[in-house]
């Protein structure tokens, strides 16, 4: 990588780091090709990105982010994984992790605040955005069909009642 390309790939690190809702870095040590191939498409599917970067370039980009506190993390063969939505990163990264030993979540970032592990794997453990808008949704349209439920229960006892004189009037 010569020096147009490395400050090329801080720039575009530092967008990273600047506007993205979380970053999760890993140690990826002992992962094969096959494993990290598999990494990047569940993340790409769920909505993130993963890449590997030079702790020095990734140190450096850095700089300047209000992720400037999770520098410490970069030491031996690190990845980071990212996404807009703050929980997506997290929750594949710690999915990933529990069947696959050899990647070894670190820590990460959330705007300002710096995350340990456990904290990741914190934020893994809430819901998506997503789901939190259907729950939402699914809150709000019950009681609105509880209401026309309620509405149109009386009309339907009349009709039973109306029904029942009917009924009893042809008998008659």
């Amino acid at each position: 990588m010569d020096r147009a390309e490395k400050r090329e790939f801080v720039t575009g690190l530092n967008d990273v780091f600047k506007s993205t809702g979380s970053v999760v870095v890993a140690h990826y040590a002992g992962l094969t090709v096959a494993q990290m191939n598999d990494l990047r498409s569940k993340m790409r599917a769920a909505g993130g990105t993963v890449k590997v970067a030079k702790n020095r370039l990734a140190i450096i980009a850095l700089q300047g982010t209000e992720s400037e506190g999770m520098q410490a993390l970069f030491k031996g063969q690190t990845l980071i994984a990212y996404s807009d939505d703050p929980v997506t990163a997290p929750k594949v990264a710690s999915d990933f992790a529990k069947t696959n030993d050899n990647l070894v979540i670190l820590g990460g970032a959330m705007g300002s605040t710096t995350l340990d592990a456990d904290g990741v794997k914190a934020l893994a453990a809430l819901p998506s955005l997503d789901e939190l808008r259907a729950r939402i949704v699914g809150m709000i349209s019950t009681p609105a069909t509880r209401i026309a439920q309620i509405v149109n229960a009386p009309a339907g006892q009349l009709a039973r009642v109306f029904g029942a004189y009917a009924r009893k009037d042809e008998a008659a």
